[in-house]
């Protein structure tokens, strides 16, 4: 494929973030030209300030659009609907949004995305292996239980790397405008199976209880975990997680060509950095 990105700047939103860092460390190891957009980058960018995304804008080709907190919020779309729309007019040719899988809510900003006028490709992911490791599950992880509002559904979690591989690709080169990718590992598991497996990798102690909506959503106010973000999360586990998504997705295969990573290769290389604590 051909690399039509060379001479213009590549705007990563959130890229500090999960997804972010790895696409910009990517970008770089290339020598493509990139601006992390963030709120502590040298040019911050914040989704809240629209008097930021101008600046960050200008000279940029192609944007990676990672919406915070989740396309599932509130007036996701409208937001996403008015910065595609300047992005457009201030030159951007390619968006490459990310999006979740099987989140009929983010599928009004994917509609925003795909009639924008630019290139586009639609990043659909389940539900990350890093997870675990980079976010509110680890302190779960290394407490020795994670507690969750789901059962036995099968979950096809990704791993943030194959992602990211995806996304650049799809902010590179040429091939992938038009393509809606439904990104997924190569297995099915239930939150159980993974935490099992985690448990395995680390040769540690580590359990799975399930509770309800109701119970969840009281423990993470009771911490401090502000209403929106509880609110978020809950409607995630009982939404997403409902069996809908309990199949595999063919994305990073049509994308890249491979396979995509597996759960126990996830598990035990990041058990090999010892951030789960010691074996």
């Amino acid at each position: 494929m051909t690399n039509t990105r060379e001479q213009k700047t590549i705007l990563v939103l959130g890229g500090t973030g999960k997804t972010g860092r790895r696409i910009v460390e990517r970008l770089q190891g290339s020598e493509v030209p990139v601006r992390i957009g963030s709120r502590s980058a040298r040019q911050p960018f914040d989704w809240a300030d629209r008097s930021t995304w101008a600046p960050v804008l200008r000279d940029v080709g192609a944007v990676y659009v990672s919406y915070y907190p989740d396309l599932a919020a509130p007036g996701a779309p409208e937001t996403v609907g008015a910065f595609t729309e300047l992005a457009v007019a201030s030159g951007v040719s390619r968006l490459v949004l990310l999006s979740g899988r099987g989140e009929d809510d983010a599928q009004a900003s994917e509609k925003v995305v795909q009639s924008s006028g630019a290139e586009w490709t639609i990043l659909r992911s389940s539900w990350f292996s890093q997870n675990f490791s980079e976010d509110y599950l680890l302190e779960p992880v290394l407490g020795g239980e994670v507690v969750l509002p789901v059962g036995d559904v099968p979950e096809p979690f990704v791993d943030a790397d194959d992602l990211a591989d995806v996304a650049v690709a799809a902010l590179t080169e040429d091939g992938h405008s038009g393509q809606i990718y439904e990104l997924t590992g190569p297995r099915l598991l239930t939150f159980a199976e993974a935490v099992a497996e985690i448990s395995a990798a680390t040769r540690r102690s580590i359990g799975f209880v399930q509770v309800s909506p109701e119970d969840y959503a009281n423990a993470l106010a009771g911490v401090g975990v502000p209403p929106e973000v509880v609110q978020l999360l809950t409607y995630l586990f009982t939404t997403v997680l409902d069996g809908r998504n309990a199949h595999l997705g063919d994305g990073v295969q049509r994308a890249l060509g491979r396979a995509p990573r597996d759960f126990a290769e996830y598990a035990a290389g990041t058990a090999a950095t010892g951030v789960w604590g010691k074996e």
